[in-house]
């Protein structure tokens, strides 16, 4: 079993076509107990059985041909023909040797309008089906899981005809041999700033004496707009299957599959159960050593699919859970990081989202607000449909939406990736025209299944000294609601960071790091059209040294005035823990003004707005004598007075270290 990626189909279960043949055993079976009494035709008929059982299909249709040439009216002979091709995929013979059995025999046996709709329903003759299913239900004495099922059928044919009668803008392009080859691709993940594409590829290879099949990750990287040749991610692929992957925002983790089958293989992971989630961090250019992330992740069930969330601490992915009925099902689990680097006991999402049958494929959106995943279980076109929903005002998830045709079709779509900007779908595809199997393709993702626009702040984190890179954690929090909206950290090797901004909102951003004063920055990205350009910013931090000061971005006041705003607040906790964590650091607060007005004016309005700051502090447990004010009204300039932009950077507060005793 590779364990990232499957087409599926609704099952068909063995035999089921012949339940009535089935209920009494071979020995019982005489001429009177099938619809025809050619002895030829039962005898050819009974070996097809045998071949059938023995899973011999070509055998079981070679004998049938016979069985049917003798009697083209043994409605049995059609049956098992027609759940033979079904089993293949094969769904237009099967039709036509259902709709043969229903010929020669009308009422022989109802189940054969379920199974003869289920084939016209995954061929994608959805108004055939849906009457096929009517029939079905219209006869008295039917198995009521049958029934229930057709019923459910009858929905999404519904829905389908409409969705056919209305389709979507849908014109996948493949992404090109630098991506895709004459093996299988499919899986992607992608980095917020979209320049580190990763995916997953199936080749053959010679293991352990024997040809097989290995999974492995490629990435490649975007340079002028185009894609370069992928090249292995070696320091992860193994000789086992490596699947499933997910990449954080910033590209420094990466999530992935591996499965309990492959422990035999030399260099295979160990795994909890059936396949476990595995987590790499990166240091420099390179990935670290995976390690399993273990309980509660991972159980003795089945984990795969992972999806991390662009605020750095919540992790979407797929477990098999066993319902009370029995019957395993897929549902899509949720689990967040804390402080302490401990996983949360994982939770399934709502279940207007988990439904009773598959849930897979789940994909967070950078956006932190939209969520696209793979489902049988929400009326659809048949087989995984992709679906998407978004989060009310009030955090909750809403009601899945299905993308649609063509983008849904009969068969199985299945891995959907949307570009950080939101107009670029990514999936895997074995239409025709490709290099080989599955490939990559791309596709303008229509206005209607975009999520929030995002940008994103990427630079460097350094010594402000040595200029040596540091590894520095980051928060981005929401000054409207004062809630974490980010949590990263920065590259330990490279001092690299990318921290996502979805527009709509005004952030804070912090770096810290012990030993360090920390760096205050804040952007309004109010507007989608503030979100189209990234912003670029290296991040020198300053080591704790009498002298040093930080403009603190995130203290406000309302205008002509020295009272704190409730937004404030949030730099100010900073700041107090800053100076809890360096309990022998003194502090000078420091407010200043633009020339606009009167010196005097302009120097007793800083010396209360830095008051009020020192206030804050000391009301909060910062002893008084840790903490000095002082107004320098506009005498300090950083920036030229003769613009707006200047005369703003300006108006500003700050901190400065005066004593480290």
């Amino acid at each position: 079993m590779k364990i990232s990626f499957r087409f599926r189909r609704f099952p068909f279960m063995r035999f089921a076509i012949l339940l009535w043949v089935f209920c009494t055993p071979f020995t019982a079976f005489s001429q009177k107990g099938y619809s025809s009494a050619n002895p030829k035709a039962i005898r050819t008929f009974e070996m097809a059985l045998k071949f059938y059982d023995a899973r011999q299909n070509e055998k079981a249709l070679e004998a049938l041909k016979t069985t049917l040439e003798a009697d083209p009216n043994f409605t049995e002979a059609h049956m098992l023909r027609a759940n033979i091709y079904s089993d293949l995929n094969m769904y237009s013979k099967a039709i036509e040797s259902y709709e043969a059995a229903i010929k020669s025999g009308p009422d022989f046996f109802p189940n054969n309008y379920y199974s003869l709709a289920k084939a016209q329903f995954l061929n994608g003759l959805y108004r055939d089906a849906r009457m096929n299913y009517e029939k079905f239900l219209a006869y008295p004495k039917i198995n009521q899981g049958l029934a229930a099922n057709a019923r459910k059928y009858i929905k999404n044919c519904l829905f389908a005809e409409q969705a056919v009668n209305n389709p979507v803008n849908f014109d996948p392009k493949n992404m090109g041999e630098a991506i895709n080859s004459p093996d299988p691709e499919y899986f992607p993940a992608i980095t917020a700033d979209g320049k580190t594409f990763l995916f997953t590829r199936r080749s053959k290879t010679i293991l352990m004496g024997r040809s097989t099949e290995q999974e492995d990750f490629y990435v490649s990287k975007n340079t002028g707009g185009k894609w370069n040749t992928a090249v292995a991610l070696t320091e992860i692929n193994t000789p086992g299957n490596e699947g499933a992957p997910s990449l954080s925002a910033d590209g420094q983790y990466l999530f992935f599959t591996a499965c309990e089958e492959l422990q035999e293989t030399a260099g295979a992971r160990k795994t909890k159960g059936s396949c476990d989630i595995f987590l790499a961090k990166k240091v420099g250019e390179k990935f670290n050593a995976p390690r399993n992330l273990e309980v509660p992740i991972n159980s003795s069930s089945w984990e795969s699919q992972p999806s991390f969330s662009s605020d750095g601490r919540t992790l979407y992915f797929i477990r098999a859970i066993k319902s009370p009925s029995g019957k395993t099902q897929r549902d899509i689990m949720v689990s967040s990081i804390s402080d302490k680097s401990e996983w949360s006991e994982p939770v399934p999402l709502p279940d207007h989202i988990n439904t009773p049958d598959e849930e897979m494929s789940v994909f967070i959106h950078p956006d932190d607000q939209t969520l696209y995943f793979a489902s049988d279980g929400h009326p659809g076109m048949g087989g995984l449909d992709i679906f998407m929903c978004r989060r009310t005002p009030s955090g909750e998830w809403g009601m899945p939406v299905n993308l649609g045709y063509p983008f849904n079709t009969s068969g199985d779509e299945n891995s959907l990736l949307v570009s950080p900007d939101g107009s670029t779908g990514f999936f895997a595809s074995d239409r025709p025209g490709g290099f080989g199997g599955l490939d990559l393709y791309s596709f303008a993702l229509p206005e209607q299944m975009r999520p929030i626009p995002v940008t994103y702040m990427k630079g460097k984190v350094f010594d402000a000294e040595t200029k040596k890179p540091l590894s520095a954690s980051f928060e981005l929090i929401d000054l409207a609601t004062g809630k974490l909206s980010v949590s990263s950290t920065s590259n330990a090797g490279n001092g690299e960071f990318l921290v996502c901004l979805p527009a709509g909102k005004s952030y804070a951003l912090n770096v810290a790091k012990d030993g360090y004063l920390f760096f205050s920055e804040n952007f309004s990205l109010r507007d989608a059209s503030s979100s189209k350009e990234p912003f670029l910013k290296d991040v020198p931090l300053q080591p704790v040294k009498v002298g040093q000061s930080v403009v603190l971005k995130n203290i406000f006041f309302d205008f002509d005035k020295s009272d704190l705003k409730p937004e404030s607040k949030i730099e100010l906790d900073k700041l107090i823990s800053f100076l809890q964590k360096n309990t022998s650091v003194k502090i000078e607060i420091s407010g200043h003004t633009d020339n606009v007005g009167s010196k005097t004016y302009n120097q007793n309005l800083s010396e209360r707005r830095a008051q009020s700051v020192s206030e804050f502090l000391t009301k909060n447990g910062v002893p008084a004598s840790r903490i000095q004010f002082k107004g320098y009204g506009d005498t300090v300039p950083i920036e030229d007075n003769a613009t707006d932009e200047g005369r703003s950077r300006n108006r500003r507060t700050e901190f400065k270290v005066i004593s480290v005793n």
